[in-house]
């Protein structure tokens, strides 16, 4: 089967099962499915009892938290033995306040006192940023945009103690974390990346006028912790990244916590919840892939191929159900494509930044983007692939700690150490069921994607979170990225 055609089976697949488990009909359709022999019903059944992709969101996180912990226990067990294990372990230790997805703490009411401020204040900033209807008129998109950014200034400035927050700022960098907990520290980080992004754009849709603008001076109660955090993160980019906008604004169970949306329709919201949830479910379906990854090269290096191979082998099965949730996702029943692009992508571009002193040259930040995300980022290196985006990118917008561990699995990936014979061929031969899987998915993607990026957005130029500003039209944009996508489809072998 090519890739097209089992991407295409996989998509029917999916429709038809969400339409089975949706239905109130479905323990006769059960019945009358497993009375006839079809061969993709066995898969169906797997997924059924796996509780994966038929299960809400937080009865997955809930069901796989304790297996989570379990393996995450294991390989620190594994930190001293070898530098991929530590390596893993430490991430998780600090960035994760001890777990994976990172834990982070979004009840601001347990939050220093200082810093409920800016809870409070996007609460009551959220309902103003959405406009109901677009509007394409330049006067008034500027009227609205500066309404929007004095209020939050005048928010920011009434509320928020700088000072106490700076002092604060200061005790975590010195490691005193039981004055900031590390889960609250992360709450944080998330809270001032989606106030930046809102001051940013100050209205969704997201508008041509402010698109246009090359630079934007951001209230000081946003820069100054933001640095802060930035450089504990060992990152420099103005905008938000998948860590802080998207991974972190979800709670310990799982819950959705700041919104863009606020007060419009249920599609608009549902899609907006869906597409985020993809990238918190990556981690959380992740982690027995990272386990496997850190196993299998101290399997390798130890010289217990047999083990290797079952770790690897184990990859291979983990990949099904995490491609699988986001088969089950990215399709227009869960997420609208008449209001994606629209109402959920412009929120988390950036495309502005500092005019440089010495050529006059305006530096652009870009936005956030799928190529930030760390499984991905992990399995490439596992199996020898080039990473995808450049040193300078992953730099500004990749966590110091997630790019540490990719580069340690790297440093120890043995893919293309294997022969072609006995064990070694067996685990060369997972491998390639690996990379055929993410080819699949590659392909997938690069065909939804252009669905979800050519709908109308007569109020905005083409824009995408990760690369910002396009081309002039569509056309040369779509033909823009596929560049990208194809690119990246003929690396992964």
């Amino acid at each position: 089967m090519t890739p097209l055609s089992e991407f295409i089976f996989l998509s029917v697949l999916g429709s038809i099962f969400t339409l089975i488990v949706s239905t109130p009909w479905r323990p006769w359709l059960m019945k009358r499915l497993s009375q006839h022999t079809i061969p993709s019903f066995n898969l169906f059944k797997e997924f059924t009892r796996s509780g994966i992709v038929f299960s809400d969101s937080t009865n997955t996180h809930n069901s796989t938290g304790a297996l989570n912990k379990q393996k995450l226990d294991a390989i620190h067990d594994l930190s001293d033995c070898h530098e991929v294990a530590s390596s893993f372990s430490t991430l998780v230790q600090q960035d994760g306040a001890g777990c994976w997805p990172p834990r982070s703490n979004h009840n601001e009411k347990t939050w220093p006192a200082c810093l409920q401020a800016y809870k409070d204040i996007y609460h009551e900033m959220a309902p103003l940023l959405p406009a109901e209807n677009a509007s394409l008129d330049d006067n008034i998109n500027e009227r609205r945009i500066f309404e929007f950014r004095t209020r939050f200034v005048q928010l920011l400035s009434q509320k928020v103690d700088l000072a106490e927050v700076q002092r604060l700022l200061q005790a975590a960098d010195a490691g005193r974390w039981d004055v900031f907990p590390r889960d609250a520290y992360n709450g944080f980080y998330c809270c001032v990346a989606w106030c930046r992004h809102a001051y940013r754009w100050a209205s969704i849709p997201v508008v041509r006028l402010a698109q246009l603008e090359k630079s934007i001076a951001l209230p000081m109660e946003l820069v100054t912790p933001w640095n802060s955090m930035q450089s504990h993160f060992g990152l420099d980019s103005e905008s938000g990244n998948n860590m802080s906008n998207l991974v972190l604004n979800f709670n310990p169970a799982g819950g959705y916590a700041l919104k863009i949306n606020t007060g419009l329709s249920t599609l608009i919201q549902s899609s907006e919840e869906e597409f985020a949830r993809i990238f918190q479910e990556v981690e959380v379906l992740g982690v027995p892939i990272y386990c496997s990854i850190v196993e299998s090269i101290v399997a390798y290096a130890r010289g217990d191929k047999e083990s290797c191979l079952e770790h690897v082998r184990d990859i291979k099965g983990q990949l099904r159900p995490l491609l699988s949730s986001y088969y089950d996702r990215v399709h227009d029943a869960k997420i609208a494509r008449s209001v994606w692009l629209s109402r959920v992508q412009g929120f988390y571009a950036w495309g502005v930044g500092p005019q440089n002193n010495i050529n006059g040259e305006w530096e652009k930040f870009d936005g956030l983007s799928g190529n930030q995300v760390l499984l991905f980022q992990a399995l490439d290196a596992f199996l020898g692939l080039e990473a995808y985006l450049p040193r300078l990118i992953q730099e500004r917008n990749v966590p110091h700690l997630q790019r540490r561990f990719c580069k340690v699995v790297k440093k120890h990936a043995f893919r293309g150490q294997l022969a072609d014979e006995g064990v070694d061929g067996k685990i060369k031969k997972e491998f390639e069921d690996i990379v055929k899987r993410l080819r699949v998915f590659r392909s997938a993607h690069r065909t939804r994607a252009k669905v979800y990026l050519t709908q109308p957005a007569p109020e905005r130029l083409p824009m995408t979170a990760g690369k910002s500003l396009l081309k002039e039209d569509m056309d040369q944009s779509l033909l823009f990225l596929d560049q990208f996508m194809v690119g990246r489809l003929q690396q992964t072998v």
